[in-house]
């Protein structure tokens, strides 16, 4: 593998890793069987972390943990890392809360509302918990790691 590439695959494959698990994690945690999580967000791992730890961690290996392709890649990785655990959590657990207040009124008022927007599936599983981004982290550790002493 050439190393120009190597950031890349590496990055790639870690995200890929972790959409690939998250059934199977889905599997050990409830016993149920739910290969549609391969192409949704949320859940463990947190493919956005193991994608930009995976890139970062590349560029720490090839360039050094001290260029400017490290640093840059490091400020991106944390602001998606804080965007997934909190941004796009909490933007997640709104959406239930909502979601609860509209049954809650509709049971509350013995009606039915009928707008639309009220019956807009609106996914729920956005972010994640921090067990998942730790889970992410440690995935894109280990691809990056991994394939770089593969490949010499």
């Amino acid at each position: 593998m050439s190393s120009n590439f190597y950031p890349i695959i590496s990055a790639i494959l870690a995200n890929v890793l972790a959409q690939l698990l998250k059934p199977l994690f889905y599997y050990l945690r409830t016993g149920e069987k739910d290969l549609s999580s391969i192409f949704e967000s949320g859940g463990f791992p947190s493919s956005h972390t193991s994608l930009v730890v995976g890139l970062t961690m590349s560029y720490g290996y090839l360039s050094g943990f001290q260029s400017q392709y490290f640093f840059i890649s490091l400020v991106f990785s944390l602001t998606v890392i804080y965007d997934a655990a909190n941004v796009r959590y909490y933007a997640g657990q709104n959406i239930k809360m909502t979601k609860q207040l509209i049954q809650d009124i509709e049971i509350l008022t013995q009606t039915t509302l009928e707008n639309p927007v009220y019956r807009e599936k609106i996914k729920d599983v956005l972010g994640h918990k921090w067990v998942e981004v730790i889970g992410g982290f440690l995935l894109g550790l280990i691809t990056a790691s991994v394939l770089y002493f593969f490949q010499g």
